[in-house]
């Protein structure tokens, strides 16, 4: 896993301007600690920061082909690819002789005897930037569910890139501005793909790969998810999950560091959990490692409310001890939570403002530094809810027939709220509800149909992409940039193109056959689960429950309040404000969430800290 930047440029001799890309490149420094290395030709400059994992000594970026002394390719890659030793095979057949043992040689190569359509052939999780000299072309490329990101900013003469917006923004030329459009991409809970929250920066689609020439950028999607008929039985099709996940573990555990899961006793991370062990044993490497996160005092303060039923703590102890795994508990203190260094880094890490679940990113920034400790590379369980049906939304008569993103429905939006604080007049401004109802309408539009599906079939096909193409795209991200802040590649087997194809089109009824969520995962894999964690009920991370926390947040949020130059009074509703400020934490009568305190603070926190030019 690494960082990748770069600046193609056909006016201007780049390799009088190392320095820039140079700055560009060590910003992504915490994606790459390992090492850092430059390429330059008259025309561009490629950027890579590198996490050894694989091939720890022959991996070196960026990587060139050449022949006779002649540059044929150059190459800087972020990310795995696990289908690398069929693909190595298949190019030696084809003459390719290779000089390293790493998968980046593998894309390489693969570039040189595919072209375009090199991406077609990876399984895996990548964005990697290609520059051919001889055609003077930039080939930009993203893996197809988009966990790894790639920004570009295009320019009058080419184009700049790079794994993160800070990496662009790095750039002299490139200006912070942000307008509605994307404020909008901030506030509301809703990915957009390809929208960037700064005016000019674009993200490259997951699935896409954009052309760069003289003559100008070219995108092209490489893939999407399409719509089939289903041939299997309930039988063939629970044996084929169970054979694809057993597959896509079997690859991703590859690794020359140490290795370990993310496990929380759910249904997800202990299948996961159980196939690494499994896997790990049969390669005669194990046990597995696992790590859960706790909260200081959780367990005598737990209280159930509408999506936590029960505390993780147990059932994660339990999963290990059913898998003899080496376990360790991450417990997490609200001073920590709070620690305005820690919220520092958290913002360095996203350029943006992390707003919703707000206290999940700095949990999940202190538990991967921790696992960072011991283990370089971790699987967890991102993407099984939205493609085997977990969220509630999926079972919520309301929230199914209602005519916008069923997460953002009575009974489900309260958890994504974070407007309560601002400015009506902003709102308005903005136009949340019109962007929202032009953004559902954008996403119902790209939803491939069966000829004659109709009625709950044909609505459950559209709500499970909308899960896979606009809410699972935040949980990736926020994985993305917690676990690179501190050089830790976190790895989704749920996440494999081959899985989510197959998954996708089985009919809701033989997914939800037993009347519960992710029927058919559990099916898949209960024989290898404690029956307790089985059987558990959804629950999703966890959250702090601590009023130290919230008392935290608003001791913050007072102190920004009372200095006149802070940037986000602009945009509060003060009376709310100062409501908020006198009501105590957890009063459930209140008529916003700590969403509302949340977004607040990490809005003036970004606005200081990137000197953004807001523009509305």
């Amino acid at each position: 896993m690494c960082g990748i930047s770069g600046w193609v440029d056909y006016r201007l001799e780049l390799p009088r301007h190392l320095d820039t890309v140079r700055a560009m490149t060590g910003t992504l420094a915490c994606r790459g600690p390992d090492a850092e290395g430059l390429w330059w030709d008259r025309h561009a400059v490629l950027g890579h920061r590198r996490l050894s994992v694989i091939d720890l000594e022959g991996g070196v970026q960026p990587m060139v082909a050449d022949a006779s002394g002649r540059a044929l390719a150059c190459l800087s890659f972020c990310g795995e690819v696990y289908n690398f030793p069929e693909l190595r095979s298949e190019l030696e057949s084809h003459g390719h002789v290779f000089r390293t043992a790493s998968d980046t040689e593998v894309v390489l190569r693969g570039y040189l005897q595919w072209g375009e359509r090199l991406p077609e052939r990876l399984t895996g999780m990548f964005a990697f930037a290609v520059w051919d000299p001889e055609r003077a072309e930039l080939l930009l490329v993203r893996d197809r569910m988009g966990v790894k990101p790639l920004y570009y900013w295009p320019t009058a003469d080419g184009v700049l890139f790079g794994s993160e917006p800070k990496a662009v923004l790095a750039h002299p030329t490139v200006s912070r501005r942000v307008d509605a459009d994307g404020l909008y991409e901030v506030l509301d809970m809703v990915r957009t793909p390809g929208q960037a929250v700064y005016a000019g920066l674009h993200e490259v689609r997951p699935g896409e790969l954009v052309r760069v020439r003289a003559s100008g950028l070219v995108r092209r999607r490489y893939w999407t998810l399409e719509s089939r008929e289903h041939p299997d039985d309930r039988e063939t099709t629970i044996a084929t999950v169970r054979r694809l996940l057993e597959d896509t573990v079997a690859q991703q555990i590859v690794a020359d560091v140490p290795l370990c899961t993310l496990l929380s006793g759910g249904l997800d991370s202990s299948a996961v959990t159980a196939l690494t062990a499994r896997a790990l044993e049969a390669e005669g490497r194990g046990p597995v490692r696992s790590f859960a996160v706790d909260f200081a005092g959780a367990r005598d303060r737990f209280a159930e409310d509408a999506v936590r039923t029960s505390p993780d703590t147990p059932f994660a102890r339990e999963m290990a001890r059913h898998v003899g795994a080496e376990h360790t508990e991450v417990v997490i203190g609200s001073d920590e939570l709070t620690s305005p260094a820690v919220r520092r880094a958290v913002l360095a890490a996203t350029d943006l403002p992390p707003a919703y679940w707000g206290d999940m990113w700095p949990s999940l920034y202190l538990l991967f530094k921790a696992v960072r400790e011991q283990s370089t590379v971790a699987l967890s369980g991102e993407s099984a809810d939205e493609l085997f049906g977990g969220y509630q939304w999926f079972r919520n008569p309301r929230a199914l027939d209602a005519e916008t993103f069923p997460w953002l429905t009575a009974g489900s939006a309260r958890y994504f709220g974070g407007l309560g604080l601002l400015d009506t007049g902003l709102v308005e401004k903005i136009d949340v509800p019109g962007r929202r109802a032009a953004r559902y309408d954008q996403a119902l539009a790209e939803v491939p149909r069966l000829p004659g599906e109709t009625g709950r079939a044909r609505r459950m096909r559209e709500v499970g992409h909308l899960n896979l193409t606009r809410f699972v795209q935040t949980l990736l991200d926020r994985k993305d940039r917690m676990s690179m802040a501190v050089g830790l590649e976190v790895r989704v087997p749920f996440c494999d193109h081959r899985l989510v194809e197959y998954v996708f089109n089985v009919p809701w009824e033989m997914k939800s056959f037993d009347g519960r969520e992710k029927s058919l995962l559990r099916a898949a894999t209960a024989d290898l689960l404690p029956p307790s964690v089985a059987g558990r009920v959804k629950t999703p991370y966890p959250a702090t429950q601590d009023p130290a926390y919230e008392r935290a947040l608003k001791a913050e949020l007072a102190e920004v309040v009372a200095e006149p130059s802070s940037p986000v009074l602009a945009l509060l509703d003060m009376d709310r404000v100062r409501r908020c400020l006198r009501r105590s934490p957890g009063d459930v009568s209140r008529p916003y969430d700590r969403g509302g305190l949340e977004m607040a603070l990490w809005l003036n926190s970004w606005l200081d800290a990137y000197g953004v030019d807001l523009v509305l």
